[in-house]
């Protein structure tokens, strides 16, 4: 009886079970976009049964993924599990950038402050959150990617050197970034280039070696045991089920919360780039707190910097397209002032993280550092928010978001000056990914030291 309980199938069960009530409101209502929290649902309603569904989708998604590993080098099976998980990111940006083409102004500013938003809490929730956790938790189980050592808030989770590649992507995205408002908006030659980033980092993963699959237990485990025809098609249905559900299920879930909120007061503006991204990214926070429950703690780092990268690069991109389409010509999402300072800003975070990663590392103090600089930026714009009026508001919030750039980039060069052996070393590494995945026999193992 006890063996049967623990059949890995009881636990694909219960997140399947989890997402029964989202199906049953989603079919009810009439399909994709039908559901709209506060006018044909109570908000309370869509924030449970979503989350609820959320949850589940996320362990099948992590599930698909880890399975999936046995089959893809891991890098490309994390890379399609971020995709997945942020989709719901991509769904609401898409649908302020195609209000923006049909002649909203506002909606383009709108665009902007969900992505950088989204793009911050990602960094500052998300990287620092989970080191947090993973520090944590190595304190009652044994996790071989943490590293007690003496100081103050001096242990560390140490990277896989293979996150190189990424790594040195995401740079390369992130410079890139800083001069996107000089173009007085996101236009085509935007796309070219940061899709073509992504396109470039996938060749490199997906032409790398099949790694010596990490030995899974419960489900994943399972499925791996099946016969390779059966066991893609398990991953592919895990994949299209839940990335449906979490797609589909985000954005009332997120409309529920920004109703609720509204209700106590809190600002549309602010709900719109803080609370609606921090909903549509906790499908990805999810499984990363999973899989470092799992001791998987580099797989989770992969999961939130594949995660990072995709959102620097694609959904920055795409923003463009889905604009020129609705426009019904090819066009720049234009955006004012305040929302150049939100890319400079989000930029600059980025900058300051990667630098802290250059070394395969991030101590406690550093994801100490990442979260109380994006916590007290968060609440201190919250405070402008409630305390000044226009045209007071704009000049004060622009002068906080110009003083934390400041900070990110004087921290981020400070960094990268010292730890520029660790710079050199990665850039070296990853260039030997790259002439490896191009060469005419891929998956050549790494070798650079």
């Amino acid at each position: 009886m006890r063996d049967r309980v623990r059949h890995p199938l009881v636990a694909v069960v219960i997140a399947l079970l989890l997402t029964v009530p989202w199906i049953g409101v989603f079919a009810t209502y009439g399909g994709y976009g039908t559901v709209h929290p506060g006018e044909n649902i109570a908000p309370i309603v869509a924030v449970v049964v979503g989350g609820f569904a959320i949850l589940g989708a996320a362990f099948l998604l992590a599930w698909a993924a880890e399975t999936a590993e046995s089959d893809v080098p891991q890098a490309f099976a994390i890379a399609v599990l971020a995709v997945l998980a942020v989709a719901p990111e991509y769904a609401v940006d898409a649908l302020y950038a195609w209000k923006a083409g049909a002649g909203s102004s506002e909606a383009a500013n709108l665009a902007v402050a969900n992505m950088t938003g989204a793009n911050r809490i990602l960094i500052g929730l998300g990287w620092s959150g989970i080191a947090l956790f993973t520090i944590y938790r190595a304190r009652r189980a044994h996790d071989p990617a943490v590293e007690r050592r003496s100081g103050f808030l001096a242990d560390v989770v140490t990277l896989d050197r293979r996150l190189s590649t990424e790594i040195a992507f995401l740079l390369a995205a992130t410079a890139y970034a800083f001069f996107v408002p000089f173009g007085g908006g996101i236009g085509i030659v935007d796309t070219l280039v940061l899709v073509g980033l992504y396109a470039l980092y996938l060749v490199v993963i997906i032409r790398g070696d099949v790694e010596e699959s990490a030995e899974h237990v419960g489900v994943p485990a399972y499925f791996q045991g099946y016969p390779r025809v059966p066991r893609i098609l398990v991953v592919l249905l895990g994949f299209a089920f839940s990335g449906a559900i979490i797609f589909t299920a985000v954005h009332p879930f997120a409309e529920g919360l920004e109703t609720l909120g509204l209700q106590y007061g809190i600002p549309e503006f602010f709900m719109i780039q803080w609370l609606a991204p921090l909903a549509s990214e906790s499908p990805e926070l999810v499984v990363v707190a999973y899989l470092v429950n799992k001791a998987r703690s580099t797989a989770g780092f992969n999961a939130l910097i594949s995660s990072k990268l995709n959102q620097w690069t694609l959904l920055i991109g795409t923003l463009a397209v889905v604009y020129s389409i609705s426009a019904g010509a090819v066009g720049t999402l234009s955006f004012d002032q305040k929302q150049a300072a939100e890319i400079w800003i989000t930029a600059a975070q980025s900058f300051f993280a990667i630098a802290v990663l250059t070394n395969f590392e991030i101590s406690t103090r550093e994801a100490v550092a990442l979260l109380v600089l994006f916590g007290t930026q968060v609440l201190a714009e919250f405070y402008v928010i409630q305390a000044y009026s226009e045209p007071t508001l704009t000049s004060v919030s622009m002068t906080v978001l110009y003083a934390y750039t400041a900070a990110y980039i004087v921290l981020g060069v400070g960094l990268f000056v010292v730890r520029r052996d660790s710079v050199r070393h990665l850039v070296k590494r990853t260039v030997s990914n790259a002439r490896a995945a191009f060469e005419e026999t891929p998956g050549v193992p790494e070798n650079a030291d």
